[in-house]
């Protein structure tokens, strides 16, 4: 059976990125190759998917918008396979802050290799967790302030990443919208992801009855740290719908447009939702 120009594929890319910029490259391309084999028209890349290394050697990876050698395999990737390529997270360059951070930037290019979107991650990881290291991103990345989805010609797609995870309000905006899917493009700790990654996410699809499609990095990376990988498709009703180990890889899901309608009809908690009252 074919599937409709209205029901179709989302892929999320599983890595383990590490300090070679044209390894992981290489990488990404070999798996990004793999989705459009199984069927996918739009593959999602994870957080930090060109590069992870020392923050203190980041500045050596930050690129300016529209130039630089991550962008130029995003947008000829798009174009080589014809598919909707959301590219993970990548720092571009902030010509206004006056400390010298960059963005942590989600790139967004269409089938013909043009960048139609980008999303800034909004909430930074400055956070203590319980595997002997304290994580400052603010330190290096300047916060974005604004959202953003992107049309395709099968679902409206809502963009988040990583630690934008843990607050909801962000994505019940991107569903106030009109987002059918939500991506979450990550490089979630090993001893959070083990803690909270299923569950948030699990909670973002059902509360919003979106498709959750979160890529992940995953492993050991060469300078230690460590991430969760478990990159995880979820459907508007909370169910897994596929699910990765801790080796990089690739997944996929079918965005059945039906289903979502079905969901918000038989329950329709946005129209229940009375905001006077809380």
């Amino acid at each position: 059976m074919t599937e409709s120009k209205l029901n179709q594929r989302i892929a999320a890319i599983q890595l383990n990125s590490g300090e070679k910029l044209q390894d992981n490259l290489k990488a990404a391309y070999y798996r990004l190759k793999q989705a459009k084999q199984k069927g996918a028209s739009c593959a999602v890349l994870p957080e930090n998917f060109a590069w992870m290394g020392r923050d203190s050697e980041a500045a050596a990876t930050t690129e300016q918008l529209h130039h630089g050698e991550a962008q130029n395999f995003l947008q000829q990737t798009a174009k080589d396979l014809g598919i909707w390529l959301i590219g993970g997270s990548h720092r571009i360059q902030s010509s206004s802050d006056t400390r010298g951070r960059a963005y942590n930037a989600c790139l967004i290019y269409n089938p013909q290799g043009e960048q139609i979107a980008r999303y800034d991650k909004i909430h930074l990881f400055d956070a203590d967790v319980n595997d002997g290291q304290a994580y400052r991103e603010s330190d290096n990345i300047k916060a974005g302030e604004h959202t953003t989805l992107i049309d395709t010609d099968f679902a409206r797609i809502g963009i988040s990443i990583c630690y934008d995870l843990r607050f909801p309000a962000l994505f019940q905006s991107l569903r106030r919208q009109g987002a059918d899917v939500i991506v979450v493009p990550s490089a979630f700790t090993a001893t959070t992801g083990k803690a909270h990654w299923k569950a948030l996410l699990r909670a973002r699809a059902i509360e919003n009855q979106v498709y959750i499609v979160a890529p992940a990095q995953c492993g050991t990376h060469p300078y230690g740290r460590e991430t969760w990988g478990h990159s995880l498709c979820i459907d508007p009703w909370g169910e897994v719908i596929s699910e990765l180990g801790n080796e990089p890889g690739v997944m996929s899901c079918l965005i059945d447009q039906q289903k979502i309608a079905e969901i918000r009809r038989k329950m329709p908690v946005f129209d229940h939702q009375r905001p006077a009252h809380y």
